[in-house]
């Protein structure tokens, strides 16, 4: 989850090591094509330590969130070792410190879910884009398959699939697919 000053930080599972090691060639990946997918002011939700950064186009105006200030130090770090220039705060994505239509592209790749309030991050996401920007994410979702699906469905906060949410919230849903046997969904949506 996304907050400020540590509040409701007991809800994000801390993360403070590099996600690549564990990811594997098809998150990797995941993360090269939605990256390059940002345009111009680019706001990146859930940065946590980086994973994201080395795949961003040149002529990105990045700027992440996360609220751990852990994370966000490695991924400042992360920034200068790529020489990348980004703006980083501590952030809640159920409150998004932007104006409104502050952003071309909202990046959020495997964040989303340890957000409590999901919906109302999307919200606040479609809030900062411009009409015409577009969200790129990829997000775990709910167990795909029977028995696990019903168990998925009785959790207080169950995921749901991010493009359902994302129609919710007022994005056209223009590209979505899964892949980790069915536990990752990868979509492109727009703010009409």
């Amino acid at each position: 989850m996304v907050s400020t000053a540590g509040e409701d930080m007991n809800v994000r599972r801390p993360w403070t090591g590099r996600a690549e090691p564990w990811e594997g060639p098809s998150l990797r990946r995941t993360r090269e094509i939605l990256c390059a997918g940002a345009r111009e002011r680019t706001l990146e939700v859930g940065v946590g330590s980086g994973a994201n950064l080395r795949y961003y186009p040149p002529q990105v105006r990045l700027t992440a969130i996360d609220p751990d200030p852990a994370a966000l130090a490695s991924a400042r770090k992360h920034a200068e070792e790529l020489g990348l220039v980004a703006r980083f705060a501590e952030g809640d994505a159920r409150s998004l410190h932007f104006s409104d239509e502050s952003f071309e592209t909202v990046v959020c790749t495997l964040a989303l879910g340890a957000v409590d309030g999901r919906e109302e991050a999307l919200r606040e996401m479609y809030r900062v884009l411009v009409p015409g920007g577009r969200l790129l994410a990829a997000e775990r979702i709910g167990r795909p398959r029977l028995p696990a699906r019903l168990w998925e469905r009785r959790r207080e906060n169950p995921r749901r699939a991010p493009r359902e949410a994302a129609a919710e919230a007022g994005f056209r849903v223009g590209h979505h697919d899964r892949l980790l046997f069915g536990t990752v969904e990868r979509l492109v949506a727009h703010r009409p």
